[in-house]
């Protein structure tokens, strides 16, 4: 290769670019005469932060400085919040840049050449299998069961001597499921110790299922669980890329070597501990969510739809080779949700306009999933 072709774009990147899937982010909704537009691609919270924090935010204006690397006052914050020592937080640029942070850490490429091995359920989040290619490890990929559900004996099955890390995502994004507490500590102590266990409770303000996992209860009882959580859902902070892990000692202290510095910006910071100081405030507008939620999984329900158990804020429609379609469909009616090609379509809950025209689409189809 001459140098001028190295110039004109020749230069090669690590070759397990070419193998990673690309992450497809929601698109906005198009213009459509006489409707309006609603996003339900992303499972944003459609709702503003909390007045207090948008007032908190406006005042800022140290930008010219770095932000404490370590998240200090949002750390102490977090502790009082949850009960647990603020050395056990790590914050991260979203709960997605605080797990790249564990997988730094813990799974990778070895001297020897090998590769670590990260399992996790499939479908779900689909940053997962990105987030470990670059970390230089191998994904292992266990099927969802036949109702979305996380299949924990084959992910215990599937444990290796390369076995590094478990992601486990509750509520599963993007089919909605949430694990039960008996079952992901049955799992847990089914696994080696010293195999990282990832709870990742990106959704957990919104699960109702009384029996549902807390990952703070189980870090409490098992030193290799990591509780992944954001402020992007619940607390409607997605835009200012605010989350953190709660882990033990044995843990943070590399997880602090592989944060990346300066991840969490003053102003993120300063909603972050407003928004928690709030909190009665965020309850009230999750329960609403929950309640449009719950409107829209008994409408399907009513029009004969089958569904899984949707415990985040969104619900999954398994349509399979329809879904490209579904979504063609739902564009058209100015509404954009996320389809992904051969297997379902999640469709995040939004304003209540935006749900009941959601809900007046499916009772127009005449596709729907019988089984799920």
């Amino acid at each position: 290769m001459t140098s001028s072709e190295t110039a004109a774009g020749g230069v090669p990147p690590r070759p397990v670019l070419s193998r990673l899937p690309r992450y497809v982010a929601g698109k906005p909704p198009a213009a459509v005469s006489g409707l309006a537009s609603y996003k339900l691609s992303s499972n944003e919270n459609p709702l503003p932060p909390i007045p207090a924090v948008l007032d908190a935010i406006s005042h800022q204006t140290d930008f010219n400085r770095y932000p404490d690397p370590l998240s200090s006052k949002l750390r102490a914050a977090l502790s009082g919040f949850l009960g647990v020592p603020a050395g056990d937080i790590v914050t991260g640029a979203g709960s997605l840049g605080a797990l790249n942070q564990i997988l730094a850490a813990f799974a990778g490429q070895n001297d020897d050449g090998k590769a670590d091995e990260v399992i996790y359920a499939w479908r779900s989040f689909e940053a997962y299998p990105i987030s470990v290619g670059l970390a230089g490890a191998e994904s292992v990929r266990v099927p969802l069961t036949p109702d979305g559900r996380h299949d924990l004996e084959a992910m215990a099955a599937a444990v290796s001597a390369r076995t590094k890390v478990i992601l486990l995502c509750t509520p599963n994004n993007p089919t909605g499921p949430a694990l039960t507490a008996a079952e992901t500590e049955a799992f847990i102590r089914s696994v080696p110790a010293d195999v990282v266990v990832v709870i990742d409770e990106a959704y957990q303000e919104f699960v109702r299922a009384q029996d549902a996992v807390d990952g703070i209860d189980l870090y409490r009882k098992y030193p290799n669980v990591v509780v992944l959580r954001t402020f992007s859902k619940a607390h409607g902070l997605a835009g200012l890329r605010v989350g953190y892990s709660v882990s033990h000692p044995e843990l943070t202290q590399y997880l602090r070597v592989a944060a990346t510095p300066f991840a969490v910006s003053q102003i993120a910071e300063s909603a972050a501990i407003v928004s928690l100081e709030n909190y009665a405030q965020v309850v009230e507008r999750v329960q609403k969510l929950v309640d449009e939620r719950d409107r829209v999984t008994a409408g399907l329900r009513k029009l004969g739809w089958t569904i899984p158990d949707a415990q985040g804020n969104f619900v999954w429609l398994a349509l399979g080779a329809e879904s490209a379609a579904f979504a063609e469909l739902a564009g058209a009616r100015a509404l954009s949700v996320r389809a992904f090609a051969g297997e379902g379509v999640r469709v995040s809950i939004g304003e209540p306009e935006a749900n009941t025209r959601f809900l007046e689409l499916c009772a127009d189809y005449t596709k729907a999933p019988v089984t799920s």
